[in-house]
């Protein structure tokens, strides 16, 4: 999920990483306590004291998000789901189940674990404000303690929020999961809920950038926006394990798919084989050996006029073992090539012939189909005259 994520350490055998998004919001976080919370709750101080003062509340946050994906995680291994990592990033953070909870019961209890985690933090980061305040500590130390505990609580009212994929539209969806049994309806009605908070946040944006706020607008909007963007994303990921569950490449690809010999002129290939049969990319076959394809980006890059002296074996890409996959690979396993190398066009093997192709595009398009077969119908009621 996060290729570019820096691991920093390892705790209690989980690899804690921060994505390079996550200075984004440090320095958001430090800029604006340095320039208008401190100074609002600390007149007269340096601007140099504001500075380290919002660095160390800072640090808080992120030691606090941090303690909160680890109560998630704890939760799942005691649990039997085990954990790959917690990811700090520009959001928040999250940690990556290798697995699906077991069951609803358990999705709760991992849920609930975070927003449980920051209620504890908050309620600490209080009695440790009223402590210092009774003793006399600097303001300092007492305001930090007050912005952690506030922080904390916001977190966990925000995070209980019954709409996924927050922690507490994970937990909706689990109480919508036992109650039907379907996983896949319980996360589509989770999804919804998560869709409406994320418009209602894109909207409150729009309102607060009219009165002049412009940062906290912008902020609310781009929260909005990355709620419905993961909203989507988890349901699409629950329709793909529905409508794959454990079937291979072999079921969804094109079987016998039309090849391009390498003597063929590029004339020949964009008009007896592309534009004809309404192909993107195209295999290179001699004989029974397969050498390598050729897509439109290649015939795109030779200007026309010498399409006709330019044959297939001049221009086609060479095998890599990107583009090349077994016919036994599980689709799922499909996806997470497609997501790590970037690659949306396959040649499918088996003991190392080609025997069909399949296109990221085909998965998407038995995705669609899938779930419009999932969809609730809805029947006309029909008035009968008495």
């Amino acid at each position: 999920m996060f290729s570019n994520a820096i691991k920093i350490f390892t705790f209690n055998r989980f690899d804690i990483k921060v994505d390079p998004s996550w200075l984004i919001i440090a320095a958001l976080i430090t800029w604006t306590l340095s320039r208008e919370f401190f100074p609002s709750v600390m007149p007269n101080a340096s601007p140099l004291i504001y500075f380290i003062v919002a660095v160390i509340a800072m640090l808080g946050l992120f030691a606090s998000l941090l303690l909160h994906e680890l109560a998630h995680s704890i939760a799942a291994r005691r649990l039997g789901v085990q954990i790959k990592s917690i990811t700090l990033f520009l959001f928040g953070g999250v940690a990556e189940l290798e697995s699906d909870p077991p069951s609803a019961r358990a999705e709760i209890q991992i849920a609930a674990a975070g927003p449980l985690m920051s209620l504890c933090l908050a309620a600490g980061f209080w009695v440790l404000e009223y402590l210092a305040a009774v003793l006399g500590l600097p303001i300092a130390f007492i305001e930090i303690a007050s912005y952690l505990s506030t922080i904390n609580l916001v977190l966990a009212i925000f995070n209980l929020l019954p709409a996924f994929p927050l922690d507490g539209g994970r937990i909706l969806r689990a109480a919508l999961w036992a109650r039907s049994g379907n996983a896949l309806s319980a996360t589509r009605i989770a999804t919804q809920a998560g869709t409406f908070l994320a418009y209602s946040l894109m909207g409150l944006g729009i309102l607060v950038l009219w009165q002049g706020a412009i940062v906290a607008g912008l902020w609310q909007l781009i929260i909005g926006g990355f709620v419905l963007l993961a909203a989507r994303a988890s349901y699409s990921q629950e329709l793909a394990k529905v409508a794959f569950g454990d079937q291979t490449v072999k079921a969804l690809m094109t079987h016998d798919p039309v090849t391009a010999s390498p003597e063929m002129t590029i004339s020949e290939l964009a008009d007896d084989i592309i534009l004809e049969k309404r192909l993107t990319f195209v295999p290179v076959v001699e004989g029974d050996v397969l050498l390598g394809q050729v897509d439109l980006s290649i015939l795109a890059g030779i200007e026309r006029e010498n399409w006709k002296s330019i044959r297939v074996d001049d221009v086609f890409v060479n095998l890599g073992s990107s583009s090349t996959i077994d016919e036994s690979t599980l689709i799922k396993d499909l996806f997470e090539t497609i997501s790590k190398t970037g690659q949306r066009k396959f040649l499918v093997l088996s003991n190392h012939k080609l025997v069909g192709v399949v296109t990221f595009s085909d998965l998407i398009r038995h995705l669609a189909i899938h779930d419009q077969l999932q969809q609730p119908v809805y029947a006309p009621v029909k008035h009968v005259k008495t």
